[in-house]
């Protein structure tokens, strides 16, 4: 095939989901850290025009839609009248579009870039209409694919209309389509209602096209990549099958799992070679972890960035903009939030680290705070590189604690720190001879009376 041509997607996202029990719409929920239509979407990322057909909670689909593609459209089909009409309400938004328009389905999330490049490659072969299809182990409820002769698609035909011999076929519909646009829109306004649902099937455009002689074909996928999410264990069995292939992928592009089943990536997550992750690891969306790294066990990473040869955890916590910084160290129960680390800087234990820049090679004792919210607004901490963070310090931003900078255990800083300066804030200790133990007797006597009484 020579030059790709401009392909729009159409999105079918208008259904309630009704076997979810849930007020959500069923296209919203998450798989792999991802809402089900944004996976969908992510089928063709260079698709020139992305079209969402929404219905029940509209405006949910919509803006969650814009949070993975801006520029994706919105139209509302305001009655769900069958999978044929919910493609006619995008007739208006892509008039005048010339290319090809692939039809998904905003609760089908495994569809795959590959299989979309097939069915266009079949378009250039000279076929207009192209089913995507894939033998079923099971065929039972799938509608049909009846092929003809010389690569032709003859019909598709529902289960519960077909004979007894086409329901040997194995070959069974997706629903997933492929035509140019002004073809398909075409046949999508010949499509009639008159069955018993009164619905407008989108499955009836390939018996239009042959009555009017153009050429229909199918191509195949593996059915995995078909599975359609209508219920919630169908969710948890998508999800188990996305981390299935995402542990795979990690270990064959060259990191070590050592409890593989305990991993859980999200459905962006970047990881580089000779990156070793331990047991009870959770990835959350915008993750990216290069090459060298070490992920100790029961850690939870989330839209941070971890830099070649840092070691994380166990039982870390990196938040939204975690930088961290080549050779550095995140040590157990440490916590870290839009915070950038340097090059060998080391927080190795029980500390809370948000809106801070960390210089290099700085060292973050036992129990910092950097306490950065006011109630109202956030504030930022600086620390110099080789600075040296006593155990217990709170530091109250905004402030700057210079290189080569220390400061004493149990500090509070409220100040600036110049460069290779110690700051202490404590209050003078007090021993009281005997204080103890009167306090004590004392106590003992309150117990004593509040037993008798």
């Amino acid at each position: 095939m020579g030059s790709k041509m401009p392909t729009a997607l159409v999105i079918l996202a208008a259904g309630k989901g009704t076997r979810m029990n849930s007020d959500l719409p069923k296209v919203l929920h998450t798989l792999a850290g991802a809402p089900l239509l944004a996976h969908a979407m992510r089928a063709d990322t260079d698709a020139e025009k992305v079209v969402i057909v929404a219905g029940h909670g509209a405006e949910q689909v919509a803006k969650s839609a814009h949070l993975y593609n801006p520029d994706a459209e919105i139209v509302l089909q305001t009655e769900q009248l069958g999978t044929g009409h919910a493609v006619g309400v995008a007739r208006d938004t892509l008039a005048g579009f010339e290319g090809d328009v692939v039809v998904l389905y905003g609760d089908t999330p495994f569809i795959s870039p590959e299989t979309l490049r097939e069915m266009q490659s079949a378009r250039g072969r000279g076929h207009d209409v192209v089913v995507l299809g894939f033998e079923a182990q099971d065929p039972g409820r799938y509608g049909r694919l009846i092929e003809g002769t010389d690569d032709r698609l003859a019909a598709i035909v529902e289960a519960k209309e077909a004979t007894e011999e086409q329901l040997a076929v194995t070959l069974c519909n997706s629903g997933v389509v492929c035509a140019d646009a002004a073809q398909l829109f075409d046949l999508v306004g010949e499509i009639e209602n008159n069955n018993a649902a009164e619905e407008y099937y989108l499955t009836d455009i390939v018996e239009i096209a042959n009555a009017a002689g153009l050429s229909c074909t199918a191509v195949t996928c593996p059915e995995a990549e078909t599975l359609g999410i209508n219920s919630r264990a169908q969710l948890a069995e998508a999800e188990a099958a996305f981390q299935a292939r995402a542990r795979v992928a990690a270990m064959e592009n060259g990191a070590t799992l050592t409890a593989p089943d305990t991993v859980f990536f999200a459905f962006d997550t970047v990881i580089g070679r000779d990156v070793l992750i331990g047991p009870n690891v959770v990835f959350g969306p915008e993750t990216t972890i290069e090459s060298g790294v070490e992920i100790r066990a029961f850690c939870h990473l989330e839209g941070c960035h971890i830099s070649e040869g840092a070691i994380i955890g166990p039982f870390a916590r990196l938040r939204p903009g975690a930088e961290i910084g080549e050779d550095a160290r995140i040590g157990n129960f440490v916590e870290v939030k839009n915070a950038r680390l340097s090059i060998g800087a080391k927080v190795n234990h029980l500390s809370y680290i948000g809106d801070a820049d960390i210089g290099q090679a700085a060292n973050i004792g036992a129990g910092t705070i950097t306490c950065n919210y006011d109630g109202v607004m956030k504030h930022k901490t600086v620390i110099g590189a080789r600075a040296f963070i006593g155990s217990n310090t709170s530091i109250i931003a905004p402030v700057t604690i210079g290189e080569d900078a220390m400061t004493a255990s149990g500090t509070v800083v409220t100040k600036d720190v110049p460069d290779e300066a110690l700051a202490i804030s404590r209050t003078p200790m007090v021993n009281k001879p005997g204080l103890a133990t009167r306090i004590k007797n004392n106590l003992r006597a309150i117990k004593a009376r509040k037993d008798k009484g």
